[in-house]
Formats: structure tokens, sequence, C-alpha cells
């Protein structure tokens, strides 16, 4: 009797590689949540950078509200008007603040497992490097976008209330309020997705903190708009696009620009940071 023999040299890989399809995506996204939740650090970088912020717009509000008294009627007939009340809703130095600390947490999502040499089980597990990035990009900008959306309308929500206790208050619906709250929510993504470009380029945690400070925070503030080449350079960076969404009644400058051509930036900075963060880990060693 001839024994019959089955082979599987038709499919590459074997019999192995025709049960084991490769993860698909969501599972990657879900790993990567899993990942991103699990670390207590991460909610307290979080809770911390909230706070914040929304002390900071708090506490520029309730500044104007203790001293209320010293304005003249004409200011405070011009206070709403000339959108300062928006100003408080969001200030400059609390979006600093988060840039900069969202920034790191993006960054520190890969660099963290660079540093602890996680990320070698993790590329054995799942070979595709492309897709494990795609999903490191897609959970960042999921949860920042939250944490963005959380505190750029709770904050804008307490300062007006302070303010309207002096009846200076704006509503999410007058001229110019939900842009300035869409645009500060934005940024914390736009940040995260830059630090995590950064972490998947550099992977080393004191380099990459060092640059993506230098990035978001020094570079804007060291450009000028009264020099041409100044100006054109800070048109193209994420703060000085939320500076310019923000600034309800726009006054031209000597180098005037648009609101969609702030919008265009984050949407520049954003998709650019996930292809790097994508591209930058294939066929490089580990």
């Amino acid at each position: 009797m001839t024994a019959t023999t089955t082979t599987t040299t038709d499919v590459p890989g074997g019999e192995r590689a025709a049960r084991d399809p490769g993860a698909r995506f969501r599972d990657l996204v879900a790993a990567e949540w899993l990942k991103h939740r699990s670390l207590r650090s991460t909610w307290i970088a979080y809770g911390t950078t909230a706070l914040a912020v929304i002390g900071f717009n708090a506490g520029t509000a309730y500044d104007t509200y203790s001293h209320w008294t010293l304005q003249v009627s004409k200011d405070r007939a011009a206070f709403v008007s000339d959108g300062t009340a928006l100003q408080h809703a969001f200030t400059a130095n609390a979006a600093l603040l988060m840039a900069l600390a969202i920034g790191a947490i993006g960054a520190l999502v890969i660099v963290g497992e660079y540093s602890t040499g996680t990320i070698r089980t993790t590329f054995a597990a799942v070979p595709a490097r492309r897709s494990v990035m795609a999903a490191k990009a897609v959970v960042v900008v999921m949860v920042t976008t939250v944490f963005g959306m959380v505190v750029a309308g709770v904050s804008f929500a307490l300062t007006q209330a302070i303010l309207d206790r002096r009846d200076a208050g704006v509503s999410i619906g007058d001229p110019g309020a939900f842009r300035v709250v869409l645009a500060s929510a934005l940024l914390a993504p736009v940040c995260a997705l830059t630090g995590l470009a950064l972490g998947a380029v550099i992977r080393h945690t004191a380099s990459t903190m060092i640059t993506s400070a230098a990035v978001i925070l020094m570079l804007p503030l060291s450009l000028t708009d009264d020099r041409h080449w100044s100006a054109v350079v800070g048109h193209t960076l994420p703060y000085r696009a939320w500076l310019r969404l923000v600034d309800v009644n726009y006054s031209p400058i000597a180098f005037p620009w648009s609101t969609g051509g702030a919008w265009t930036v984050y949407a520049v900075w954003a998709c650019a940071a996930c292809a790097i963060a994508v591209t930058s880990v294939h066929r490089r060693d580990q």
C-alpha cells in the first residue's frame, strides 16, 4: 500500500503561514490602545497637563474678574467687542504648556519602547512595522483629540462663567468662539503627532525631548512678524497657526495670512508627522 503525502509547498511558509494570515489593523490599534492606557504615568501626565492648562486659563480670567472695578466704563464696553474675552478662554501661555507637554507624551509612545527594548518584541510579533506605527498614530490622534476637546471645552466654559459674573463673558455661539475652542483642541493632536515622529526618527529619550521642545516651543518664540523671512517661517509652525486662528479681530500686518492658511498648517504638520513616523521604522535596525 502506498502512503499519500500532503505538502504545503504551494503556500509560501507552509501550513503555518496558511493558518496565520497576519494581524488585522484593528487588532493592532486595540493592542496599542491597551499599551497606552495600561501605563499609569501616561494618565498622570494627561491629568497634570489638563489641570495646569485649565488652571492657567481660569487664573487669568479670575484675575480680570477680581480687578474689574479698576476698569473704566469705556474699557468695559470694549472688553467683549475687541475679543479680549476669547483671549482669556485659552491663553498663549496655556497653549504653549499644552503643546510642549502633549508633544512629550506623543514622543514617549515610541521612545519608551525603544528605551526599554520592548520594541523588539513588538516588531518580532508583528513584522509589518509600518502597520504598527500607523496603529500608534491612530491611538495618539484619538486620545489627544479627546484630551484637547475636553481641555479646550472646560477652559472656555470656566473662563466665560467667571467673566460672566461681570457681564463680560461670551457664549460658544458668538463670532469666533467656536473657532478658538476648535483650534485649541486640535493643537493637541498636531503636537502629539510631531512628538511621535521625532521619537520614531531620533529614538533616544533625552535627544527627542530636547528636539521636541526646540521645534514646538523655542522656534516659534524666536521668530517675529517684522521680517519677511521670519514671518514666512513662522507661518509654517503649529503654534503660530494657533495664534492666527484664535485672533478673532485680526488686523492686517506687514505679512498677513488667512485662517485657511493656518488650518492648512495644522493639516500638513499632522499628515507629514504621520508619514515620517510610519516610514522611518521601515528597514531600519531596532
